[in-house]
């Protein structure tokens, strides 16, 4: 077995002399780095910290913008609404209508609820399969010969 005499190992190693300082410990008396202690003299910042949105006693902008008032409630239910006098103009033969016929139709976005209303007037029979019609409109449509499904 041979014998290595001048092997470097990492736990041999330690800093150059002079490399490292001790930390000056401010404020602990004029006699080391004391007094001011690297806030300078006098002022807010040297006596205590100020918060980040301080504008020097002006009123903050936090404080100047306007408040957003109420809430939107996440339970509420959001309907396109079509009127009579659109359906008998995009289905002038009548037959059954569903939300589907509606998107297709042009007269309510995708994925929507859906509520027709008593606008206008209809003369032809359609069944309509909707998630929610007026009064005046369920009366039209059964007055000339139609009927109205809830879906």
């Amino acid at each position: 077995m041979e014998n290595k005499p001048n092997l470097l190992k990492v736990h041999h190693l330690k800093p150059a002399v002079g490399a490292k300082k001790k930390p000056t410990r401010v404020g602990r008396g004029d006699g080391s780095k004391g007094k001011t202690a690297g806030r300078g003299t006098k002022g807010t910042r040297a006596r205590n910290t100020v918060y980040a949105g301080f504008e020097g006693g002006q009123m903050p902008l936090h404080m100047r913008i306007p408040k957003f008032r109420g809430f939107k409630n996440p339970a509420k239910k959001y309907y396109q609404v079509v009127n009579l006098q659109a359906i008998v103009k995009s289905f002038p033969q009548g037959g059954k209508i569903k939300n589907e016929d509606l998107t297709k139709a042009g007269l309510v976005r995708k994925g929507h609820l859906v509520k027709v209303l008593g606008g206008g007037e209809i003369n032809i029979s359609v069944n309509l399969k909707v998630n929610k019609v007026s009064k005046s409109a369920q009366d039209k449509i059964t007055k000339a010969g139609g009927s109205v499904e809830l879906a």
